[in-house]
């Protein structure tokens, strides 16, 4: 044999070997795949409360589907204990007991006119799939001492994961069951749904242990799982414990990833975190359910069996509720309705020394200004225009800003227990963001009074749409004209009378606007090593500002704990805690363990979802964020619009209400009664104006017929954006929002300016101010009137006595 034909043989040998191996992912004819749901199914729902909540006083909500795909992997009975889930049942479970989802806004601690109404997947993983991230775990587990067993008590060997060392398997997956094969891309870039998913994982660790080297997954990936004994059962914890940490993260089980999914993985831990001395929110070994405590080899009891199982099921809903409160669908930190089309963030950097510079790039403590512009621009909208300036300047130099934040610095007393058993009392300093922002505003500097100023979310709204109803200019050619309100031609007399009051404005204007969102990073030398924020934080934010602490001293240690170490901030690093204070502000984004409670009148804490990939937080530890947090952020702009709306239609429908129990009485003057199961809404339009009659009406019926025209184009279009919505199609949602709030604008500004029109026409009495006329019949009772007087002179005159 020639060496060319050996060669050959031999590579043709390893081909064939290659591609006879296992593999996971394959797309093979019949294998399980996605559907996205139809909206048809929830129409009917949606349209019967959005036609409720428009054409009845009634506070309904508007309802939008949101689908939740929970993938079960390792519960088949191929994973740990070879414990099996009927996922019907369990999708059953979500369906009845978690069927709507109402988001808050965490600045005003009030509920949105928005409700999820929950559309809950739920499927299970292949064999093939589970042994490919099983053997992904097992070589990316790292040694890291050793661990106490909550239970028992006992030391164990403890590995460590980096998540993100083993996220690209998992995305592999998200692809493989979602038909998706583009990682990162945009919403708006896709013409597909891009689902949400939950990844619940169950490993075996008995098979993944980094100790064990007998066991090839690879010939277990299309082979019979082998049952397990009662021994086995026993074994089956490994006796080992293994830890997830997303960037070097806090220790977790369970991670926000940076695509559209997130892992919980039950057979990790059991991880401990929170806030020392605080039980709110706080991680412990029984928050997470585990198969340990379901599966009991030693009880026969078929009931007993039975309970154990529905109560995990049940702890299952109930974990997968709480990402959706916080994760896939979360409160909204600031509601605002920004109508600008061009975002404006000045990056200024205060700082009293010069001894290092921040905006130098190759620095561990230097700013990245294009990944924090990348980062917010994945947060807008397409047509949104992104401009970001960045620059340092001398503290020296603005005395005013030098004496903000001196104004700023606070202390407060603290009480900590060390090795000795005994309190001990010391004052921590601390800067106080909302006074330095209410000094800032009140200084003199151009620098931090100027941008402020224009900051205001309120103001914003006047740079780019000059909403000027009341133009009277005739003679205008210019295009916009076809925009005017249609109220314009509504009683031109009644126009006329009142030009010489109202100031003239000009006509509907869209220009483009600006909003401005400044970023304070105060860099200070020579100050308390362990100088913070309110609230142990390196950030403050407010609905139109975001103010940063940076400086060069060491770690922080904080009042949070991951397992037995305390967690530090490390203030020499200000990208993360900028781009926090961004997140917050442009995309309205929350941290994941803030969420607002109705019952204590404040927000509450669960740091179940404190660890991943997000800028939020004691334990995080990352400078991105997740695409599921950028869909988010996306949607939130869109609820922001549509509750907006929704309030503006209740106000003219109290209006009109207002109006109507005022003028529309009985001829005795009694208020119009009828049906008590009707409202007074549909009362005075059915009983007056569904047809025409000749009788004195409070108001034109031409106004009735215009508002229900508008409320029946008005339903038409929230359904169709609850339909965008649910379909992810979030740039044309985002259009629609954008006409909506522009149409209610119009008819409240119609509906104002025709009420008090017919209110003024319907007053008893008025009073008219006019000149005198001269005429001639002015001269002629002028005439008679003189000639009366004379006829009475001479009278008088000749009737003397004396004469």
């Amino acid at each position: 044999m020639t060496p060319r034909s050996f060669l050959l043989a031999l590579l043709s040998l390893l081909l064939t070997q290659s591609e006879s191996a296992p593999q996971a992912f394959r797309r093979d004819p019949g294998h399980p795949q996605w559907h996205h749901g139809a909206f048809h199914d929830v129409r009917d729902g949606v349209r019967s409360d959005v036609r409720r909540m428009l054409h009845s006083r009634a506070e309904v909500p508007f309802q939008v589907p949101l689908e939740v795909n929970v993938v079960l992997i390792g519960f088949g009975g191929d994973g740990g204990y070879r414990y099996k889930i009927d996922a019907q049942r369990l999708e059953q479970f979500l369906k009845t007991s978690f069927p709507v989802h109402r988001p808050s806004c965490l600045e005003t601690g009030e509920l949105l006119d928005i409700e999820h109404h929950m559309v809950y997947t739920t499927f299970p993983a292949g064999q093939p799939e589970l042994i490919a991230l099983e053997k992904a775990l097992k070589e990316a587990m790292v040694p890291a001492g050793k661990a106490r067993e909550t239970e028992f008590g006992r030391e164990v060997p403890l590995f460590e994961v980096e998540a993100t060392a083993v996220e690209p398997v998992f995305q592999r997956l998200y692809s493989y069951i979602f038909d998706m094969d583009s990682v990162g891309s945009s919403v708006t870039e896709m013409d597909k749904p891009v689902p949400s998913a939950i990844f619940i994982v169950n490993f075996d660790k008995v098979r993944v242990d980094p100790r064990n080297k007998e066991i090839d997954l690879d010939s277990l990936m299309y082979g019979k799982i082998p049952d397990l004994t009662e021994e086995d059962m026993k074994k089956q914890e490994g006796d080992y414990i293994y830890r997830y940490r997303y960037n070097g993260g806090g220790a977790t089980q369970v991670w926000l990833s940076s695509g559209r999914f997130v892992v919980i993985d039950l057979s990790a831990g059991p991880c401990t975190y929170g806030k020392i001395e605080a039980e709110e929110g706080s991680v412990c070994s029984r928050t997470l359910p585990r198969l340990r405590n379901v599966i009991h080899p030693s009880s026969s009891s078929i009931t007993f069996h039975q309970s154990s199982n529905d109560i995990f099921l049940g702890q299952l809903a109930s974990l997968v509720s709480t990402t959706v409160e916080h994760v896939i669908a979360p409160d909204v930190r600031f509601e605002t309705v920004d109508l600008t089309s061009r975002l404006l963030i000045p990056i200024i950097v205060l700082q009293n020394h010069n001894r290092y510079n921040i905006m130098e790039k190759g620095h561990n403590y230097s700013i990245n200004v294009e990944e924090i512009e990348a980062e917010v621009k994945s947060m807008l909208h397409d047509g949104q225009e992104l401009v970001i300036i960045a620059g340092a300047h001398s503290l020296h130099r603005h005395e005013k800003l030098a004496i903000a934040v001196s104004k700023a610095m606070r202390g407060h007393s603290l009480q900590e227990t060390k090795n000795d058993g005994r309190f001990h009392v010391h004052t921590q300093t601390y800067l106080d963001g909302a006074i330095l922002k209410e000094e800032m505003e009140h200084s003199a500097d151009v620098l931090a009074a100027g941008l402020l100023e224009v900051a205001d979310p309120s103001l914003s709204s006047k740079y780019f749409l000059r909403q000027n109803w009341m133009d009277e200019s005739e003679g205008s050619t210019d295009s916009i004209l076809k925009h005017k309100p249609v109220w314009a031609s509504y009683n031109s007399k009644h126009g006329k009378q009142r030009r010489k009051k109202i100031k003239k404005q000009g006509d509907l204007q869209p220009t483009y606007g600006t909003r401005v969102i400044p970023v304070f990073v105060l860099s200070l030398a020579d100050v308390d090593p362990n100088l913070m924020m309110e609230d142990e934080s390196m950030v403050w934010t407010s609905n139109d500002v975001v103010i940063v602490l940076e400086h060069q001293n060491e770690k922080i240690p904080l009042s949070y704990v991951s397992e037995t170490q305390r967690r530090h901030a490390l203030p020499s690093q200000a990208q993360r805690h900028i781009l926090a204070g961004l997140a917050s502000v442009v995309g309205g984004l929350s941290a994941p363990y803030e969420k607002a409670s109705h019952v204590h009148e404040r927000p509450v804490v669960n740091w179940l979802w404190a660890a991943g990939c997000h800028p939020f937080g004691p334990f995080s530890n990352t400078s991105h964020i997740s695409q599921m947090l950028r869909d988010v952020a996306l949607r939130n702009s869109i609820y922001a619009r549509v509750d907006s709306v929704l309030h503006k239609i209740r106000d003219t429908s109290e209006t009109v209400q207002a109006f109507a129990a005022e003028y529309l009485k009985t001829p005795l003057g009694e208020p119009v009664k009828g049906k008590k199961e009707k409202s007074n809404t549909e009362l005075w339009l059915e009983k007056f104006y569904k047809k025409t009659t000749n009788l004195p009406e409070p108001f034109p019926h031409e106004l009735v017929d215009r508002l229900e025209k508008y409320l029946d184009g008005l339903e038409e279009l929230l359904v169709d954006m609850s339909s965008l919505l649910y379909d992810h199609q979030l740039q044309d949602a985002y259009l629609n929002s954008s006409d909506i709030l522009q149409s209610t604008m119009f008819t409240q500004q119609y509906v104002d300016h025709v009420l008090a029109t017919e209110r003024d026409n319907m007053r008893c009495c008025k009073i008219e101010y006019k000149y005198p006329v001269h005429s001639s019949q002015t001269y002629i009772y002028g005439g008679i009137l003189f000639a009366g007087f004379v006829v009475y002179f001479v009278v008088i005159f000749f009737s003397s006595p004396v004469r």
